[in-house]
């Protein structure tokens, strides 16, 4: 539904590049389906179309789900490993299920909160006094470096308490062989000791030319003296040096939540693209086209972006990394600050690995203009332009979140209801919700709709008070945010409805009925107590048909298996004392519902799980005449 046939799989194969990278496999609701990574993205992502290559039954299964696919450039095949794990990890894909597993990737840390700090390898980032660097793919080469950070810089790898501890026990066999200068002792300065530390922190930060030439030199002279073994020794560490030196930018030592935003443009069109930081790792991205004016300044447009995009989403992280300096930057920290509830950092990375994830967002960005333009064009219309159409024509200034609303049932049997979201004209399916109709028998569907939404709007009053008093920060219950407009499948009845709910809870948000013709097709909006005319071959006209077919699907869906659960009701289910462990044993020990009937008090409790009541109970409710009809099918 979110991705339509606009994005010709065909075209955009032709602009994969050659380079590392990660791939996002999309179906026709537009979820993740699938994440891969790639050495080179052309080859890799080519590979799933075509017919030549045996892809195994599950592979051809998810191929055939495919409607569009997106992809990330990275720097090496590392960095789209990492990048992979983090992606699948956060949106669990139907079709990665070899890949579905906590591995952690290990981190290098340094105990920076003790007088005399170790180096260590850790398989967790925890929030503590401690540096983190990493991750790395490579087990093996991080414990080298550890070593190699310990035998040059002298680095202790005691777990003893100091200056707590000192000279309570002889110095360790490091001292003795020269690796270890013993602070256990009092043998060196904390000041001359964090001379050392510090050096190490250098290289790991990524000043790596000093150190890698040193090894470089020092594998070199053992070699033309013949000192061959040393040479080795010398050529290993060089190699576990370089290995760890491919740092990743993919997850951050600090854990905190940036976004990274970076642009590409040119001539009236800019992309900005936009990576998503949580907890330290990059779980997703966005871009977003935005027209400007031709020769228009880039910090401009990125102050711009900026105020629109922070103003309409419900979470702002710790930090914004830019690529550029706002000439506003002073007070764009203090609004998002204000709006977050604590401090907002606004930063331009000038080196080290938070400047190259900056030049990573730029870089992809720079992709998505130049290959994707017109396909980017043509979903900002079905999307962001289709709600702009949609706001003008309602005479509403935004519209960032939209919830549709749908009741589904059989002449009042199983009634349900389905609650849809759009954000940006996007379906956001994590947030969708379910209601079973509790109060309402019968096929009133209006009373049916008040249930719904007393329901959701009462639970999201109620997880907004309790933030409130528990100060909670931007982290929202599944009820607490609320739409800027509602959509109601149906006219003025329906509209009617939920604007009396609103008004019995206190709130205050435009309700929109979807009027259908007589041949069930929507035909016009009804806002405000009168029916606006929209253009059915708009873009506003076709986001509404597409949330009001969502609606209705997931209603459907949901009705559905409902039914289906109701289909398996068992005569059994009826007999006063026969819970489901019983129903299943009976079943188990008699060949049929026949058997069961016929059988005697004593036969029955012979199953297991049985009892003398349970058996009396069974035989009294098969011969009292209460089981007229037994449908076989229903029961096996």
């Amino acid at each position: 539904m979110a991705a339509e046939t606009t994005f010709d799989i065909r075209e955009e194969l032709k602009k994969l590049p050659s380079r590392p990278g990660v791939y996002i496999m999309h179906d026709k609701t537009d979820a993740i389906i699938y994440v891969g990574k790639a050495v080179s993205l052309k080859n890799r992502v080519r590979q799933y179309f075509q017919a030549s290559r045996n892809k195994g039954p599950k592979i051809e299964q998810m191929v055939t789900r495919i409607r569009r696919f997106e992809y990330i450039v990275t720097d090496s095949e590392l960095e789209a490993l990492v990048l992979e794990c983090n992606l699948i990890k956060e949106h669990r894909p139907k079709y990665n299920t070899m890949l579905k597993d906590d591995k952690a990737y290990p981190f290098i840390k340094v105990t920076v909160g003790e007088a005399f700090p170790r180096i260590l390898f850790s398989r967790k980032m925890a929030k503590d006094k401690s540096r983190y660097f990493g991750p790395y793919t490579s087990a093996y080469a991080v414990k080298e470096t550890i070593d190699l950070m310990r035998k040059l810089y002298h680095i202790r790898s005691c777990r003893r308490r100091l200056p707590e501890e000192t000279g309570l026990e002889r110095p360790c066999l490091n001292y003795h062989i020269g690796q270890c200068d013993a602070p256990c002792q009092g043998y060196i300065s904390p000041e001359d000791y964090r001379k050392n530390l510090d050096a190490a922190l250098d290289f790991l930060g990524g000043n790596y030319a000093p150190l890698l030439k040193m090894l470089e030199s020092k594998m070199q002279e053992a070699s033309g003296q013949l000192r061959f073994e040393e040479a080795a020794s010398w050529r290993d560490l060089l190699e576990s040096a370089k290995q760890v030196a491919q740092r990743q930018k993919i997850t951050s030592g600090d854990g905190e939540d940036k976004d990274v935003i970076a642009l590409a443009a040119e001539g009236e069109d800019a992309i900005v693209q936009v990576f998503f930081i949580r907890d330290g790792k990059i779980i997703g991205r966005d871009h977003f086209w935005i027209n400007i004016g031709m020769n228009e300044e880039s910090s401009v447009i990125l102050s711009s972006f900026i105020k629109q995009f922070y103003a309409g989403t419900p979470f702002i992280p710790k930090e914004l990394m830019l690529e550029m300096e706002i000439e506003d930057r002073t007070l764009v920290e203090e609004w998002l600050s204000a709006r977050r509830g604590s401090r907002v950092y606004v930063k331009v990375p000038q080196k080290g690995v938070k400047e190259k994830l900056v030049e990573m967002a730029r870089e992809n960005a720079q992709i998505v203009l130049t290959q994707d333009r017109e396909r980017i064009r043509r979903e900002e219309g079905r999307t962001i332009g289709a709600v702009r159409e949609l706001a003008d024509c309602l005479g509403m200034e935004h519209i960032g979140r939209m919830e549709a609303y749908d009741i589904s049932n059989i002449s009042g049997y199983e009634s349900v209801g389905s609650m849809v979201v759009f954000e940006q004209g996007k379906p956001k399916t994590s947030d969708y919700r379910k209601f079973r109709i509790r109060t309402v028998s019968g096929p009133n569907d209006y009373a049916s709709m008040e249930e719904v939404l007393t329901r959701r709007f009462s639970h999201g009053l109620e997880e907004q008070k309790k933030q409130q008093a528990q100060e909670m920060s931007a982290e929202l219950g599944k009820f607490s945010r609320f739409p800027d407009l509602i959509l109601m499948d149906g006219g003025k009845g329906q509209v009617h409805i939920a604007e009396r709910v609103l008004e019995n809870l206190g709130l205050d948000i435009p309700v929109c009925g979807m009027v259908k013709d007589d041949f069930h097709r929507t035909r016009g909006l009804y806002y405000q107590d009168r029916e606006l005319p929209i253009p059915e071959r708009s873009e506003g006209f076709k986001l509404i048909t597409r949330v009001q077919d969502e609606a209705h699907r997931f209603a459907i869906e949901y009705h559905r298996s409902l039914r289906s659960k109701e289909q398996v009701h068992s005569v059994l289910d009826d007999i006063p004392g026969i819970g489901p462990a019983r129903r299943k044993a009976l079943m188990r020990a008699f060949p049929s519902l026949e058997d069961i009937r016929s059988a005697s008090e004593e036969q029955l409790l012979a199953a297991p799980s049985m009892n003398a009541a349970a058996a009396a109970s069974v035989y009294a409710f098969f011969h009292a005449g209460k089981a007229d009809e037994l449908d076989k099918d229903t029961e096996r």
